[in-house]
């Protein structure tokens, strides 16, 4: 029993954000609820002054400012990589109990009106699009990824199968690291897997990879393998995101390697971008670690060429991005805007 006479069953309390850092994320313009964020993006919010789109719609045709980014798992991560620029300082735990944790109706629902929030505060400025701040209250695209690793929440297949019967919904991204293969096969198992996946990844062999991503399961390069031999055989669209940090993972000796593990990988498409020197890596990090454009440009081509089977399809100038695209196992870039998602 509680002082207030309220009785707490701790057993089964919902876990959430420290009241502290719940602060800390307000004040950095996340929106928070038990254990979730969610936020505006930069290029949400250009969006809304109709001062540009983020490469997600240049690239597949999804509506930035209907681009809803959050995260089931705000604050729960298994790697500590020197370029995230999270507020990962805060990650705390390695385990999110299925009992402790808030169901995905309740989970979105909540979400979507911080969200609201967020969005509200827009509508002062007469910079900002109406049209486009109204439409936006309903999203159609989700990106789980924002903080924290998302497939370690543990009811992820029934998130994303209840974002699919939203009458709005037209696609759903999911970015993971790799470190819960497990929950990628469940995806797979219950029909529950996303429109596109993403395999960050950022390392070819196992020194760059401890050294870039200091993760904290002991088994790390063996559960990352794991996943990225599974991307060939998932039924839905896979990408794998390479981000370059300058004297990490940038040299010409690299690029075979990186070029082996995509043919193995054999994903839709590949992003390669360079590391950005914003948000929290700017402690850990030089703003001389970010490739200029022609740098990317040169690794993408290079790894086109050897991998045999990529060919460049695109490119982002001031996302320092570059996207390849597999000619074997082939599919249109882009999203269809009526289609549902699978």
């Amino acid at each position: 029993m509680s002082c207030s006479g309220e009785t707490v069953d701790s057993e089964y309390e919902l876990i959430r954000i420290k009241p502290q850092i719940v602060q800390q994320l307000r004040k950095a313009k996340y929106g928070v609820s038990d254990h979730s964020t969610v936020a505006l993006c930069h290029w949400t919010k250009k969006s809304f002054k109709n001062e540009g789109d983020c490469y997600k719609h240049k690239f597949y045709g999804i509506s930035t400012h209907r681009c809803m980014e959050f995260s089931p798992a705000g604050m729960y991560c298994e790697n500590r990589c020197i370029y995230c620029w999270r507020p990962m300082e805060f990650y705390d735990s390695l385990k999110m109990e299925p009992e402790k944790v808030a169901e995905p109706e309740e989970l979105v629902t909540k979400l979507i009106e911080e969200r609201k929030k967020l969005i509200m505060g827009n509508y002062g400025d007469s910079r900002k699009d109406k049209q486009k701040l109204d439409e936006s209250l309903l999203p159609q695209h989700y990106s789980i990824s924002l903080s924290g690793e998302p497939t370690m929440y543990p009811k992820l297949p029934d998130l994303i199968k209840y974002l699919k019967t939203l009458p709005e919904t037209k696609s759903i991204f999911l970015v993971t690291n790799g470190q819960e293969p497990d929950m990628l096969q469940k995806l797979q198992d219950e029909n529950a897997l996303p429109t596109q996946l993403y395999l960050s990844t950022n390392a070819a062999d196992y020194e760059s990879f401890m050294r870039i991503n200091k993760p904290r399961y002991k088994d790390s390069w063996e559960r990352w393998n794991t996943s990225l031999n599974m991307l060939s055989k998932l039924d839905t669209r896979t990408v794998l995101r390479i981000t370059l940090i300058r004297n990490y993972n940038d040299s010409d000796e690299i690029i075979p390697a990186f070029a082996k593990m995509v043919k193995r990988a054999n994903t839709n498409f590949i992003e390669l971008k360079s590391y950005m020197h914003i948000g929290r890596s700017t402690n850990r990090l030089e703003h001389s670690h970010m490739l200029e454009m022609d740098e990317v440009r040169y690794i993408a081509s290079k790894l086109a060429e050897q991998s045999g089977i990529f060919s460049i399809m695109d490119e982002s100038f001031v996302s320092r991005i570059v996207v390849l695209q597999n000619q074997i196992r082939f599919v249109d870039s882009t999203i269809a805007a009526c289609a549902q998602t699978n």
